[in-house]
């Protein structure tokens, strides 16, 4: 029986991405300075016990969102953000869009939207004399997401 291998060429590339903040007043922003991105549902499951069982069971109760990166520090919409929310105690919720598409592969590409997302909060200001260049961590949460395209399986996969 021969075996079945992925491609290399199917191997997404990291930088074969592209990420837009849309806030909820209609500006959306291509979110070029982005340098790694991750978002990660978390299923919460709480322990069962079972009458006549020695071990509990699991049941699945919900879920969290949370999304992290790294940027550039060269932008201001966070900061932004930020600043509405201490003048007026409104922070602004807004929608993230992350595309995968590395023209090398033949899977095609995944898109996700994370929904309602809120910043959880970050640099204001920074500088560092022996920097090549200055970068910021961000993170947040969201509270829904969709997936309007999905990579197509790989060869070999069924």
């Amino acid at each position: 029986m021969d075996r079945i291998h992925m491609d290399a060429l199917d191997a997404i590339a990291g930088a074969q991405a592209e990420a837009f903040i849309t806030l909820a007043d209609g500006n959306r922003y291509r979110m070029i300075n982005f340098v790694s991105f991750e978002a990660s549902a978390e299923i919460n499951l709480v322990e069962v016990p079972i009458l006549g069982k020695s071990g509990k069971g699991n049941k699945p109760t919900g879920w969290t969102g949370t999304w992290s990166g790294n940027a550039q520090y060269n932008q201001s919409v966070f900061r932004e953000m930020m600043l509405e929310y201490k003048r007026t105690g409104k922070l602004p919720r807004f929608d993230i869009q992350v595309t995968n598409e590395d023209p090398t592969a033949s899977n095609g590409r995944q898109t996700i939207i994370l929904k309602n997302c809120y910043f959880k909060g970050g640099t204001l200001t920074k500088f560092d004399a022996d920097a090549e260049t200055l970068d910021e961590d961000i993170e947040g949460t969201f509270d829904d997401w969709e997936m309007p395209e999905k990579f197509n399986l790989l060869n070999g996969m069924q």
